[in-house]
Parts: C-alpha cells; structure tokens; sequence
C-alpha cells in the first residue's frame, strides 16, 4: 500500500509539475489599441454638420468611442431633435458591426434573417449614414449623421477625410 501512494505522489506530482511549466511558460500580451482624443472626434463632427449645412441641410452628427459612449455630438443650427439619436445610432452600428451603416442597412433589406434579429437590440439602427473609424483595420470609434436625406454618409465621410492623415 506505501509503494502505490508513493506512486500515487510521485505521478501527482509530475503532472502538477508538467502543468505549471505549461502555465509559466504561456505569456500573457497585455492588449495594445488606439483612442480617439478629443480634437479628433470633434473635428470629424463639425466637418459632418458644415458639410451638409453648405448643402442646406440642417444636420447633427455623432462619434462614438471603441466601447460606443458618445465623445461628441452636435446638433446643427435648426437641425431636428431626433436627428441626435439617429446620428449616435448610426455611429453605434457603424463602430459595432465595423462596416458602414449603409452596408448594414442593405443586409436589412435584403431580409438577412440574423440582421432582422439585430436591430431589436439598443442602439442598433439599420439607416444609412454612420462609418466606423479606423487605425488601419483597427475600429476606434463610428461617426454618424442625420438629416440630410441620402447626404449623411458623405458629410461623415468629409468629416473623416479631414483628420485621415491622423487615424495612420
């Protein structure tokens, strides 16, 4: 009975031993990503609504951070108040799904079953007119706007060709 608990001991050990050097020797990569900072976000926003407003739209528009809280929104002189909420929705799906909300509205048109189950879910909006950010392939953020009927998604994307040499 001693020699089998000594070889009962002997194997536990071994094993314990075989696993902590599994577990030492598998390292940990802390988790590296970019941020927007302030003057970014509210460049893109400003650029958006003045886009549209020289079109004659009354526009607001949106960026949202990597985790979808708001960094800033602007409602544009004699904009609509819905046209907030829209424009942070858009951002939100644009940043979320990481393609532009045009591209997700078409999945919802063309009845995409999963998609259709989606935009039950806070935030979503299946509505033209929010881009992701990015850094590379990297979504940092979405911008959105809202209330320039078919012009959204080009006043957003005048918002983010202005600071493109930034998101490098």
């Amino acid at each position: 009975m001693h020699a089998s608990s000594c070889r009962f001991a002997g194997r536990f050990a071994g094993s314990v031993f075989a696993v902590l050097t599994v577990a030492g020797s598998a390292k940990a990569q802390v988790l590296t990503h970019h941020d927007l900072p302030y003057g970014l976000p509210l460049t893109i926003a400003q650029t958006a609504v003045e886009s549209c407003a020289s079109k004659g739209y009354a526009e607001s528009a949106v960026v949202v951070d990597r985790d979808g809280e708001t960094i800033v929104a602007i409602r544009g002189d004699n904009a609509q108040p819905y046209t907030m909420e829209n424009a942070r929705r858009k951002a939100y799906t644009a940043m979320n799904f990481r393609i532009p909300s045009a591209e997700y509205a078409k999945r919802f048109a063309d009845n995409n079953p999963v998609v259709r189950q989606q935009v039950t879910l806070p935030n979503i909006i299946a509505i033209p007119g929010g881009l992701p950010i990015k850094v590379g392939d990297e979504v940092i953020g979405g911008a959105g706007a809202s209330g320039s009927p078919g012009v959204d998604e080009p006043c957003v994307r005048a918002g983010l060709d202005k600071v493109a040499d930034q998101l490098k």
